[in-house]
């Protein structure tokens, strides 16, 4: 596959790319880079982590991009998840590699790094004061909303060194791309004006959206000076909000119950999460979609791409409890693997445990 294809196939995913010249150079230059993304063990998975990160990593590797899964301890550690317990959350992020399994993350072109074992590595402190030196103080508060919190629910000195240690991570990762989300944006910023100070190379950055959570848009909550990120932060799907989440573990018939009752109103396209769950998940599994009508309505009608659904959701062509039903059909038939997968054996006991622990943020 050429460059020009391989960019295109990554704005099929991404939000934003930093820079696209920064981009085409690498691949044209390095046969296989590197990618990563970070995850704090925290809680039982959702969509957006057990289906929609399988997608991006798949297709990263299918475009020739190694990729390093960070299972972030030491930050969930920091961050209080789990009640702060290590032991705790040590098994949710054996557990999380095994969701990222179930979910098709393929073994070949992924490795799995754990932040306990990179703290370790030779002048990894070193490098984290070494960028503490380059950032300023206030510079520093402004990144702590990559934790999910704002300034006012910081509580230790600890979670100063979050930000310091994240951007410390991409480099001794030696990640080329940061691929994270949206609500990650402010660190990788950093990493890449501190990189050069320091003695890194300057990483991409590719942001993909947010999933929103089920109940659609929230008002600002102040993670972001632009309102539209802002809302879309406050509003993303999480684990630590059941109300707005569908797990990976929910039965055909939650997850038609929790999509029933999810926002979704008539012709509104702009911040509706069912549309989100099809433009970001699921046309990226499937050719074809079905909605199904009553024969009244003009019977079932087929889709093969987004937009030609969204026009017609738009103009009222569309129900929303068809579009409800058919989002339910399809991330059901999604999850199903993963489902199963815990339904027997060591998963099914790994989960059973996790699944008792009390989740804090």
């Amino acid at each position: 596959m050429d460059t020009e294809s391989k960019i295109e196939a990554i704005k099929g995913f991404a939000q934003e790319i930093i820079t696209e010249d920064e981009l085409r150079f690498l691949l044209e230059t390095k046969k296989h880079p590197i990618a990563y993304d970070g995850f704090e063990p925290s809680g039982l998975a959702p969509l957006h982590f057990g289906l929609y990160r399988p997608i991006i990593i798949r297709e990263l590797v299918r475009l020739g991009i190694g990729f390093k899964i960070y299972i972030a301890d030491w930050f969930a550690w920091i961050n209080n998840k789990m009640e702060g317990d290590m032991d705790k959350i040590k098994k949710v992020g054996k557990y999380f590699i095994e969701v990222w399994k179930a979910g098709g993350v393929p073994d070949r072109g992924v490795k799995y790094v754990w932040a306990s074992d990179l703290v370790h590595q030779k002048g990894y402190w070193e490098d984290v004061i070494k960028i503490s030196k380059k950032t300023s103080l206030n510079r520093a508060k402004r990144c702590m909303t990559i934790m999910g919190r704002k300034e006012g629910e910081l509580n230790d000195v600890a979670q100063f060194f979050y930000p310091m240690m994240q951007t410390t991570d991409i480099f001794h990762l030696g990640a080329d791309i940061t691929q994270l989300g949206m609500d990650q944006r402010k660190v990788n910023m950093l990493a890449r004006e501190v990189a050069p100070k320091v003695g890194f190379n300057k990483p991409v950055a590719i942001h993909h959206p947010l999933i929103l959570g089920l109940e659609g848009p929230k008002k600002a909550e102040g993670f972001e000076k632009d309102e539209k990120l802002d809302v879309s932060i406050s509003s993303k799907m999480s684990k630590s909000n059941p109300k707005s989440s569908i797990f990976v573990h929910d039965s055909t018939e939650e997850i038609s119950k929790k999509t029933r009752a999810a926002y979704c109103p008539a012709k509104i396209v702009e911040n509706n999460p069912m549309l989100d769950y099809m433009r970001n998940m699921i046309f990226k599994q499937y050719k074809e979609v079905r909605i199904e009508r009553s024969d009244k309505f003009g019977g079932d009608v087929f889709y093969v791409n987004y937009n030609a659904l969204e026009k017609d959701y738009r103009e009222g062509n569309v129900h929303p409890l068809d579009l409800k039903t058919a989002v339910a059909y399809y991330i059901d038939e999604m999850i199903e693997p993963i489902r199963s997968h815990f339904e027997k054996g060591k998963s099914k006991d790994l989960y059973e445990e996790i699944k008792s622990f009390r989740v804090t943020r």
